[in-house]
């Protein structure tokens, strides 16, 4: 049998259905489940429904003479309708059962900003002091009316106007290196009159396989379209913005070389490029979705092969006509003409001048004047040249070294390690300090090799502390024993005879006395 509340509860859980509370509050309250709180409220309100007029459960009729009752709550009782519909008095509007309804307006206001529904709950608690959770905000913009949908245009492109370029996902593909299957990146050219693309598989996005791509597409196509417009790749675009994003400067270089000009599409604005991305939706969907491949090559020269005999071929949903024919009518005169030779790849990055007055390029250090120390220079390099630039003015320029090397500096004709470069700065050091130092410190090196650089460093230290003449004296005569111990030179130092401090005469015949040098005689 099911259970069923006791009386006490049960007069309770009406009483406060009656005061129009919800049914999350009257569990909080009492204990009782929503689902039986609701069971007990539809009970109610099917034994109002069942009073019909001039039944024997309607109200007698007044007698004649009898002043009239509020025609008001008299209109509210209907056929079927429930006993607790007197309860709305005139003037009054029936309240929500949601607590989140009083703060319509705010809610309304904050959805329509497409703030999300977590950020419309935090501003309410902030603003407001809401003190509901957030399941009744959301429970609540559910029951909200669906915004109403802006227009939008739509992009038309003259023959050879423009072109799109995006990358997607490919069909799973074998590595054979590594014998597992990985989807690799198709890249995918469309031209926005026309709908005629190139596309192709490859293993990455980096810059240059971002440019050969291009350069490939072009010379398919016969010709450039006067725009490209891209999304915000890496390989495209420095920095994204809105207003004004920051083109890379490898990539505008090739625009200029190629002769078209770069438009990055608007951050999180896809429709921008609509073009392109339904066209890669068909290739994905049309072309590579439930196969495999074997290898790259054999996916690349299946999506040639797909192009000839199945893409170019098709009537096009929007334009109504072939691709291939629409495209030699129409877009490909308008095309300008390609570039004569493939575009000189370079690499390009900022760089901060170390305090040895080199920078990092690829692995490698190429000295730059001193006048930079500590400053941020603009690098450029190809596989042959390394540019340095400070601002716009062209600082040095060096040929391109191992990584791991120095760079000679300009008169020198070899490069030097790493080490060495060390090496040749504290003999540098020694050098300065007096030709002695410098003779034992080349002769430390030969003696001992790596473990006299610190040897070196350690007796460079001992001039902070002691006077020059010293240490030239202590060295001079390590050199002489062939000495080459630090502690050696230190007690030598220490040991060497300190200066005599002169002596100073008070008196003696042919000094007068101070007296005899007073102003007034003097004066006098």
């Amino acid at each position: 049998m099911p259970n069923y509340l006791k009386m006490p509860k049960q007069q309770q859980v009406t009483a406060l259905l009656a005061l129009d509370w919800s049914y999350r509050r009257i569990e909080a309250e009492t204990g009782v489940r929503r689902e039986t709180v609701s069971r007990y409220d539809r009970r109610a309100k099917a034994n109002a429904a069942k009073v019909f007029p001039g039944s024997d459960g309607a109200d007698p009729p007044a007698p004649e003479g009898a002043p009239p009752e509020d025609a008001a709550n008299a209109a509210k009782v209907f056929a079927g309708s429930p006993s607790n519909a007197a309860k709305v008095f005139p003037g009054s509007e029936s309240r929500s059962r949601c607590t989140a309804a009083a703060y319509r307006a705010a809610i309304t206001e904050k959805h329509d900003a497409g703030l999300s529904i977590q950020r419309i709950w935090q501003d309410l608690v902030e603003e407001y002091g809401y003190g509901a959770s957030y399941e009744s905000v959301k429970r609540f913009i559910r029951t909200l009316p669906a915004s109403q949908k802006r227009a939008v245009g739509v992009f038309h492109c003259a023959p050879g106007a423009e072109g799109q370029v995006d990358f997607f996902r490919g069909a799973p593909t074998l590595d054979a290196a590594t014998g597992e299957w990985h989807r690799p990146w198709v890249f995918r050219l469309t031209l926005s009159h026309s709908r005629h693309g190139y596309e192709e598989c490859v293993r990455d996005q980096r810059v240059e396989t971002f440019l050969r791509l291009h350069e490939r597409a072009f010379r398919d196509l016969g010709g450039v379209p006067l725009v490209v417009r891209h999304d915000n790749l890496k390989a495209a675009v420095v920095r994204a913005c809105l207003y004004d994003p920051d083109v890379s400067e490898v990539y505008r270089a090739f625009a200029a070389h190629w002769g078209f000009t770069p438009l990055p599409s608007q951050p999180r604005h896809p429709q921008e490029n609509g073009k392109q991305e339904r066209s890669g939706g068909y290739v994905k969907d049309n072309a590579l979705k439930g196969r495999r491949f074997e290898s790259l090559e054999a996916q690349n020269t299946f999506l040639r092969h797909w192009n000839r005999t199945i893409a170019r071929l098709r009537i096009h949903g929007t334009t109504r006509r072939q691709v291939w024919r629409h495209f030699l009518e129409a877009e490909q005169g308008a095309l300008q003409p390609c570039a004569p030779e493939a575009f000189p790849l370079f690499r390009t990055g900022m760089r901060t001048v170390h305090v040895d007055g080199h920078v990092e390029v690829a692995g490698a250090f190429y000295p730059v004047p001193l006048a930079l120390l500590g400053q941020r220079v603009r690098v450029q390099w190809d596989d042959h040249l390394v540019r340095v630039f400070h601002g716009d003015a062209l600082a040095t320029v060096h040929r391109l070294v191992a990584p791991g090397v120095y760079a000679p500096r300009p008169g020198e004709a070899a490069v030097s390690t790493r080490q060495q470069g060390f090496v040749d700065r504290l003999l540098g050091q020694c050098e300065r300090v007096g030709p002695p130092l410098r003779a034992w410190a080349d002769a430390a090196v030969a003696a001992r090799g790596v473990r006299a650089i610190r040897l070196i460093q350690g007796v460079l230290q001992l001039t902070r502390r002691f006077p020059r003449e010293r240490l030239l004296a202590a060295v001079e005569a390590a050199h002489a024993q062939q000495q080459f111990r630090y502690q050696t030179i230190r007690r030598l130092v220490e040991a060497a005879p300190r200066p005599i401090a002169p002596v100073r005469i008070a008196s003696d015949p042919i000094i007068r006395p101070m007296a005899q040098y007073a102003l007034p005689e003097i004066l006098a």
